[in-house]
């Protein structure tokens, strides 16, 4: 499945992958020219012929109880920046509230802490 143009290289599409992290399915949104390996499952490093790097794990913020969907990610892409609920659990309450996230080509998605 193609959710939209890659942001980072000429001719790369960004894809939807399917990887097994820790023994767990997780989707991979990334670029057709880049290509990951691993060797034990959970470090992924881009292979010699890979053009370009751009990957969003779709459980990076899971950290604030959120998991990046399809259409998500493909409005990212359009928008460059979105909103989206997060969570936290201080002091044994959960408390949700909205932030906007944008692409960082390092980690995939950064929340904009304003």
């Amino acid at each position: 499945m193609i959710l939209g143009k890659c942001p980072y290289c000429d001719d790369g599409n960004i894809e939807v992958r399917d990887k097994e992290v820790s023994g767990k399915k997780v989707k991979l949104y990334a670029c057709t020219n880049a290509n990951w390996k691993t060797e034990d499952g959970e470090m992924f490093e881009l292979t010699e012929n890979s053009i370009c790097d751009f990957k969003i794990w779709q459980n990076s913020l899971a950290k604030y109880g959120k998991w990046l969907s399809y259409k998500e990610v493909r409005t990212l892409l359009d928008e460059d920046s979105i909103e989206v609920e997060l969570l936290s659990k201080k002091y044994g309450k959960k408390l949700y509230y909205n932030k906007y996230i944008s692409l960082n080509q390092e980690y995939g998605v950064s929340v904009i802490w304003d």
